[in-house]
């Protein structure tokens, strides 16, 4: 019997050679070859010319009016350029480097080019020349698939027709009939055809709209049948002692901010329900997430329970350790630091303590979730920096006690209204004011011909007694010229101050002993300015840091930007961040702006999403949340926030999996091993 999760060699002509190059793009299943939608659709509406933005894409059609003249510089380089008349404007186009293309163009031939516009230049990067004798033929049309080196996209289009073709009697609607009424949205069969094989843009756009909410609903079902199930296992009930708590707040030396007592108030709630916690608790860099931490772990142990917080490095765990420590002195906390690089007999020492309960605070890195940890009684497990731990470890801290509560803490802003549905099965809090008195960070924005200021800039911080971070370009997906980059900086620095001030280096290349060398020079003094990789991004703390200074800013998101900008600005002195950048598009000038005109980073959050999309900063890098493969969540949000709430009302409907419409639905759930049952 045919069905959908058959393997692609199950397809003619598919063999175990074609079934590996499938796999290099995650397709292993017919049902994953049907859902490999297009990134895009040759579409070959022309675009306006004077209304295009720089390096948007566009898609003109015209006559040549000179002739296409082939030049070649270097090996295996070149350019085919000519003019085209595009309605009353004659345009330049350049194609490089695909020689090829001058046999298929000449004077007076009516073409259709698609390709890059560029504003400056009134000028068309071609990428693909289409003449009007070749826009007949079926492959010069229709999707373009993600695709890469193994498998071409004559290939992928051959094959998805012939598993569709092949399979379509069995592609079952997953979408409940009255959700497809109110909405007006497809077949899940038509969809699929649509998507593949539009016959229009009114039915692609139809199709498009169907699958970016089956996406969402499916994600928000498997959410929210977690959230349920969870609140159907019993809980710790964490029962501390108010006036207690209120008295060590109380010895907080500062008055907390409106925002940390609204969710001090939160979590304390949840912490007394008898139903686990599990909350996510969102807050800008330097909003005083931590302290909000430390009164939930008071509250914990003093109803006498352990707590463990987790953190992604050895150098954060140790930080977090040592404030903590100073935090609860003189209470009846007694914190320990697990990590990797302890000495055995320390290990074994801290191991028996942990077990016996004398040690009811233990911070560490995943060594919290190794097999010779046993907690005594573990009540509230709190994840630092979430998104950089997979769902397994997370999981694994949850099983090590009887069901502790759970809070997930991010620096990683996300807009309130994105992070309430993107993280449906997780309450969220959110930290949306700063501590009062802490001066705004100064950004400025200056061209690399302007270095020199900002070096004579940086050297009157430091003979003001102040430390400095510089971080040298990101070179994306190479950590080895990230390091080189960052040495010849090193040196170029180190040659420029002499004597004057001693500068630094740290990369991800050296191991946790030399890293923490480094950094304990840095926070003693000994080194005042510490060139780094982005290694520096998350967990480094020093106070005098007064300086950030990033050399090609252009290259780097900016979630990214304003995560290496709040390594500063955390003692009483005035900050600096400093952009050295000569962006070479619209969006990356817009990412400088953006920088400069606030600190705010839910507003340099929201930027972000508008500037990029969704894909790069919800993805599973960011935030454990998946890549959507049709719906947008920034664009498609209120489409979300549907699915949201329709997936919760079917959830919560009595009897729903036990409807004869609803068998697909529970099949899907069952395959995602999530419970499907609710009374």
């Amino acid at each position: 019997m045919k069905s959908l999760q058959d393997p692609v060699t199950a397809l003619k002509g598919v063999g175990p050679k074609m079934a590996d190059n499938l796999a290099t793009l995650d397709i292993h299943t017919v049902a994953d070859l049907l859902s490999h939608y297009p990134a895009r659709y040759d579409d070959f509406a022309p675009t306006d010319l004077t209304t295009a933005k720089d390096k948007q894409k566009v898609t003109v059609a015209g006559t040549v009016m000179s002739e296409p003249i082939l030049s070649r510089f270097g090996y295996r380089r070149n350019r085919l350029s000519f003019r085209v008349l595009v309605d009353q404007n004659v345009v330049m186009v350049s194609f490089f480097n695909q020689p090829y293309l001058k046999k298929q163009v000449a004077l007076n031939d009516e073409v259709t080019i698609l390709g890059k516009w560029e504003a400056a230049r009134q000028q068309i990067l071609g990428t693909k020349l289409i003449t009007k004798q070749a826009t007949d033929k079926e492959d010069e049309l229709g999707a373009i698939y993600p695709s890469n080196k193994h498998v071409r996209q004559t290939t992928l289009r051959k094959l998805i027709k012939l598993a569709y073709n092949q399979y379509q009697d069995v592609i079952a609607t997953l979408l409940p009939i009255n959700l497809r009424h109110r909405y007006q949205l497809m077949e899940r069969r038509d969809m699929i055809r649509e998507l593949h094989f539009p016959h229009d843009t009114s039915t692609l756009k139809a199709a498009r709209r169907t699958g970016s909410y089956e996406e969402f609903f499916l994600f928000q079902l498997r959410l929210q049948a977690t959230k349920l199930a969870n609140e159907q296992v019993a809980g710790n009930r964490i029962l501390y002692h108010n006036d207690e708590l209120k008295a060590f707040i109380k010895t907080i030396p500062f008055e907390l901010t409106k925002a940390q007592k609204r969710v001090v108030n939160e979590i304390c709630r949840d912490l007394r329900r008898p139903y686990e916690m599990n909350r996510l608790l969102q807050g800008d860099v330097g909003s005083g997430k931590t302290i909000v931490a430390a009164i939930a772990i008071y509250a914990t142990i003093n109803a006498g329970y352990q707590a463990a917080l987790m953190a992604p490095t050895e150098i954060l765990a140790e930080q977090h350790a040592a404030k903590l420590a100073k935090i609860f002195d003189g209470t009846p906390v007694h914190v320990g630091l697990l990590t990797g690089s302890l000495k055995s007999k320390q290990h074994q020492a801290l191991i028996a303590g942990i077990k016996e309960g004398s040690i009811n605070l233990i911070v560490g890195t995943h060594a919290l979730i190794s097999d010779s940890v046993d907690y005594a009684n573990l009540g509230l497990a709190v994840i630092d920096e979430q998104h950089r731990f997979g769902v397994h470890q997370r999981q694994l801290l949850r099983e090590k006690g009887n069901r502790p509560d759970v809070l997930a803490m991010t620096a990683t802003p996300i807009p309130r209204t994105l992070a309430i549905t993107a993280y449906g099965e997780m309450d969220v809090s959110v930290i949306d004011e700063m501590p009062a008195g802490r001066k705004p960070i100064i950004t400025k924005w200056l061209r690399s011909n302007q270095s020199p200021a900002a070096l004579q800039f940086l050297e009157e911080q430091l003979a003001d007694g102040a430390q400095a971070y510089v971080v040298s370009p990101l070179i994306a997906e190479s950590e080895s010229l990230d390091v080189k980059n960052a040495t010849e900086l090193y040196e170029k620095l180190a040659k420029y101050f002499g004597d004057r001030y001693k500068v630094g280096l740290l990369h991800g290349q050296l191991d946790d002993d030399e890293k923490k060398q480094v950094m304990k020079q840095f926070k003693d003094g000994q080194i005042q300015i510490l060139v780094a990789t982005t290694v520096v991004e998350v967990g480094v703390d020093n106070p005098n840091a007064t300086v950030m200074m990033i050399y090609n800013a252009d290259r780097f998101g900016l979630a990214q930007l304003h995560q290496l900008r709040g390594r500063v600005g955390r003692g009483d002195r005035q900050s600096y961040c400093l952009l050295i950048a000569d962006p070479k598009t619209d969006e990356g000038a817009e990412r400088m702006n953006t920088m400069v005109a606030t600190t705010d980073g839910f507003k340099v959050a929201q930027r972000d999403l508008e500037l990029r999309g969704s894909g790069n900063v919800l993805g599973n890098k960011q935030s454990g949340i998946p890549d959507f493969k049709i719906g947008d969540p920034v664009g498609d949000l209120k489409i979300l926030q549907l699915a949201r709430q329709d997936a919760e009302d079917l959830l919560r409907t009595p009897g729903w999996d036990e409807q004869d419409e609803n068998q697909p639905l529970v099949l899907y759930l069952q395959r995602h091993q999530l419970a499907t049952h609710f009374d």
